[in-house]
């Protein structure tokens, strides 16, 4: 029988906290995690995003839902048309303001 799972989100104060206690080395990685309930190599991956992106990290709430994700391809392909129907009016817009000369 397959669940449906849904990818847990965990607050920024959340994922700070956990690194608080890894980086304490009170325990082993992977007790610690189990009693987060968060897999082992999670820990590690939040560690190197807070390395690499400093007071960034963490900032966002993950990855966009599916319809965020077709809404935002929508908009880019309208951006995209728009920015073309632009393109050409400037053209046109040089093009006769040439002519009447």
């Amino acid at each position: 029988m397959a669940e449906n799972k849904r990818a847990r989100q965990f607050s920024r104060e959340f994922k700070l906290e956990a690194l608080k206690r890894l980086a304490a080395r009170d325990k082993p990685a992977s007790q610690l995690a189990l009693e987060l309930g968060v897999r082992r190599n999670m820990l590690f991956k939040w560690r190197d995003q807070l390395r690499t992106k400093g007071e960034a990290a963490f900032a966002g709430a993950g990855r966009p839902s599916k319809s965020e994700q077709s809404e935002l391809a929508r908009l880019r392909a309208e951006l995209e048309r728009v920015t073309e129907e632009r393109d050409i009016l400037k053209k046109a817009s040089a093009y006769f303001a040439k002519r009447r000369r």
